[in-house]
């Protein structure tokens, strides 16, 4: 493969998986944020939205599979752990 090929090939990757990166990574933080709020019915939309954006990311090879996991996991606990505070 030619250093240009490399490189028209290199930014098309960018274009597709750059905006799936920033998804999941938004949709992360908006998840976090209602939880240190403790606003429980906002939480759980917002990490039910995180999850989807990263099953897409990783779907799409934005990310790697068991990333994806390991993110949706953390968050997962987040949300049970405020879930027992609140009950």
């Amino acid at each position: 493969m030619t250093a240009a090929k490399s490189l028209r090939v290199s930014i098309r990757r960018n274009q597709i998986k750059g905006p799936l990166k920033t998804r999941a990574n938004s949709s992360i933080k908006k998840a976090r944020i209602s939880i240190l709020e403790g606003n429980l019915d906002n939480s759980n939309i917002s990490v039910q939205n995180a999850i989807i954006a990263l099953d897409k990311a990783a779907k799409k090879g934005a990310i790697h599979k068991k990333n994806a996991a390991r993110r949706k996991s953390r968050i997962t606990r987040q949300l049970n752990k405020l879930q027992k505070q609140l009950s």
